[in-house]
């Protein structure tokens, strides 16, 4: 055998069918594709699955659980973790520059898992239960401004809203009955003042215009004197 001489098997090669090539090649005129219909046409399409608009396979199939198209949003990390960071302060931008979490991911969890060993404090991340009493008793703390968001990470509308309303929530939480009444007698109190200068502004206002058109009467019932001396046009004139 040579190189030069190795050839396919016969029949296992054979030239491509030339449709539309005249009668008698067989497969002349409508080239294989039939009578009109879809498929006779150019750019005749149906799309994968379709079985002439019965209900299709893909739906007829029951379906079995939930997948959350938000679930790569929010990453965990184990507090154990938390120990190879060299800063005190962690926030989204920290895990990622560190390679614990995606760099897609918007914000993080620390759930509890593993020991803390040191005294962190946590910016605009949240934590399980056991993971806050955790980092708690290593002597750190938990810091979630109100209405703040991250600059390294841009959270959507929904996600910023919900961090909002929850850091509201623990805020509100922590104040007393009578924190509340003070706010509240302090909130009548400011719109009592707003009316009050309001109502004042407008009677000012009044006045004003009072005298001034007192003064317009005044101005026109005022006796008018004339001289005799004759103008060019024949006419009096007013001193």
């Amino acid at each position: 055998m040579q190189l030069n001489t190795i050839k396919p098997a016969v029949g296992a090669k054979h030239s491509k069918k030339r449709v539309g090539r005249g009668i008698g090649s067989g497969t002349g005129k409508t080239a294989g594709l039939g009578h009109k219909g879809q498929h006779a046409r150019a750019g005749g399409y149906h799309k994968t699955g379709f079985e002439g608009g019965q209900m299709p396979l893909q739906r007829r199939l029951p379906k079995r659980g939930f997948v959350s198209p938000t679930r790569d949003d929010i990453a965990e990390v184990r507090l154990s973790d938390l120990n190879r960071l060299s800063a005190d302060i962690i926030d989204i931008h920290t895990l990622k520059e560190a390679g614990m979490v995606s760099i897609h991911a918007l914000t993080a969890k620390v759930i509890l898992s593993g020991e803390l060993k040191r005294k962190v404090t946590l910016q605009g991340l949240r934590a399980s239960k056991g993971a806050k009493a955790a980092i708690e008793a290593a002597g750190g703390s938990i810091s979630v401004p109100v209405g703040t968001v991250s600059t390294s990470v841009k959270l959507g509308k929904k996600a910023s809203a919900r961090l909002e309303a929850t850091a509201k929530a623990a805020l509100r939480a922590g104040t007393t009955s009578a924190t509340i009444a003070e706010e509240n007698a302090k909130a009548e109190s400011q719109a009592e003042a707003k009316a009050v200068a309001k109502s004042k502004s407008k009677s000012d206002s009044k006045t004003e215009t009072k005298a001034e058109a007192k003064a317009a009467r005044v101005e026109n019932s005022a006796p008018k004197t004339k001289s005799g001396k004759p103008d060019a046009k024949g006419n009096k004139k007013a001193k």
